[in-house]
């Protein structure tokens, strides 16, 4: 099955941007008010996933015209890959927080301090390429 794209411009990445900037800004909130109770750092890490894939498509959609939607969020990663510049080292940074998605979404293992941290800053990283592709 192929992977499934949706198309996009401009407009859809700053909407999309601004869906990241609000996740992350969430997250750390969420992080901030309950880091010592594993299901806060759970959801805190959830919605750092969240910022990351709307950072994504962000820089996705004003530099490709269009963005991943299959199934797969993994397929993304690839996508990213080919933005220009500096497509490879943000799609490391999306792969780090998918390879967390899981246990964050559906809560089966606990997330730990350093994979909140991690998260956090892989997301930041994400929403800081998106804006850079926006401007340039």
């Amino acid at each position: 099955m192929s992977p499934r794209a949706d198309d996009c411009g401009r407009i859809q990445a700053r909407t999309r941007l601004e869906h990241a900037k609000k996740f992350h800004e969430v997250s750390e909130l969420a992080a901030t008010e309950g880091g010592d109770i594993a299901a806060s750092r759970s959801v805190s890490a959830a919605l750092a996933v969240l910022a990351g894939i709307a950072a994504s498509d962000a820089a996705c959609c004003a530099r490709l015209g269009h963005r991943s939607r299959g199934q797969n969020h993994h397929q993304a990663i690839d996508l990213l890959a080919r933005v220009s510049p500096g497509g490879p080292a943000a799609a490391t940074h999306l792969k780090q927080l998918l390879d967390l998605k899981d246990g964050a979404h559906y809560g089966v293992i606990d997330v730990t301090h350093k994979e909140l941290t991690s998260a956090l800053r892989h997301s930041r990283a994400l929403i800081d390429f998106a804006e850079q592709r926006l401007r340039n």
